[in-house]
């Protein structure tokens, strides 16, 4: 009797810092190995913030790159993927995505690249921390090694891929849409014990309306638009309380004195990188996802398994996620007025809060739980394997 040799992937990436395209993999894993996948994972980086303890805690074939700049990882990959003989390559996020594209030059692989943003949205040229011309660039250098070094695409939506078509000229044939999921058992449900435990921990009142973000603190995640609408909700709802969960990045010194200027300190907190998203999650009246672009929005599907009702900017890739009307409210992005309005009304409106919560959690049960996810994305993957 012949023995089925159990296929191995390799998985690259920039490192396991918090952030959706690596809490999306971390989740992943565990479903690939029990449909029959060997998983091993190269990081470029190592990183303090994030999930790389809990990948490693798993007890998961993890792989720290050596060498020194980006020939040196090429290399130490290199010869990872000759150790490994992997049945495909699969890279996330753009420095892995060169680095295992080049890496794999000459070796008979094919490679899959995640695409888990809309990268080059024309409004990324707001962003005071982007220069035109390195975007440009990087741009140009994507879109080279993508058409001809790279053998499929998993875009996250619809949205994701549409973008991908026009700013890489990448063919529409060489890219499968395949939504991202959640495990429903790490995120837990809602429930007035949670919510009781949470507020009593982060110190808030019973009866305060809490209104919760969570992302990076990054031009793309829109929370000066949000803090400046804070400033009418906190005037309109004298008891409301917005929490911003997410790590630092560029955005935080504006961010900081921007609430600081609209003295808006007793009534907006900074969390900073949080562990425990779910908890505080569980802790909120409302979800407001304010992004100015964005791939599908990984915060925004597990407020879903909390079942809380959704202010959101209206892209489209969010509408892949929410429903206008149903359970979220959609505000054109960058508009501090509409999202003030739609907090304003929903926090005004606890019966209509009520339902969209409810039809939030419908929607995560129906379409982004983690194990219908991790199916679709294994019949991709063996299906791009040689």
């Amino acid at each position: 009797m012949s023995v089925v040799e159990q296929p191995t992937y390799l998985f690259v990436i920039n490192s396991f810092g918090a952030g959706g395209a690596e809490r999306s993999l971390v989740e992943l894993l565990p479903r690939l190995e029990t449909r029959g996948i060997r998983a091993v994972i190269a990081c470029l980086h190592s990183q303090d913030v994030g999930f790389e303890r809990e990948v490693i805690e798993a007890g998961h074939d993890l792989r720290m790159l050596g060498g020194a700049g980006r020939l040196g990882k090429i290399r130490s990959l290199r010869r990872l993927v000759d150790e490994v003989q992997p049945a495909l390559v699969y890279t996330s996020l753009f420095d892995a995505d060169i680095t295992g594209r080049i890496a794999t030059i000459g070796r008979d692989v094919p490679v899959m690249s995640l695409l888990a943003n809309t990268a080059y949205d024309p409004v990324r040229l707001a962003d005071p921390n982007i220069r035109p011309w390195r975007l440009c660039l990087t741009q140009k250098v994507d879109g080279i090694t993508a058409r001809h070094l790279t053998d499929h695409f998993h875009a996250v939506s619809q949205a994701v891929k549409e973008s991908t078509v026009e700013t890489l000229h990448v063919d529409p044939e060489r890219i499968t849409v395949v939504h991202r999921g959640r495990d429903a058992e790490r995120l837990g449900e809602a429930s007035p014990q949670r919510r009781a435990t949470m507020r009593a921990a982060l110190g808030i009142d019973a009866d305060a309306e809490v209104v919760v973000t969570v992302g990076r603190q990054e031009y793309q995640k829109g929370h000066t638009h949000l803090v400046a609408a804070f400033a009418g909700v906190a005037a309109a709802r004298p008891r409301s309380l917005l929490l911003i969960a997410g790590r630092e990045g560029h955005a935080s010194a504006d961010l900081k004195a921007q609430i600081a200027g609209l003295d808006l300190n007793e009534r907006v907190r900074l969390l900073g990188h949080r562990a425990d998203v779910p908890d505080v999650l569980s802790a909120g009246d409302l979800f407001v996802f304010p992004s100015v672009y964005e791939g599908l929005g990984g915060a925004l599907i597990e407020a879903l398994a909390l079942s809380l009702p959704v202010v959101a900017s209206d892209l489209p890739a969010l509408r892949e996620v929410v429903a206008d009307g149903e359970n979220a409210v959609l505000v054109p992005p960058g508009d501090a007025h509409g999202l003030e309005r739609a907090i304003v009304g929903l926090l005004a409106d606890p019966e209509r809060r009520a339902e969209y919560g409810a039809r939030s959690r419908g929607l995560f049960e129906e379409r982004f739980q983690a194990e219908a996810a991790a199916e679709r994305f294994a019949e991709l993957l063996a299906s791009v394997a040689r």
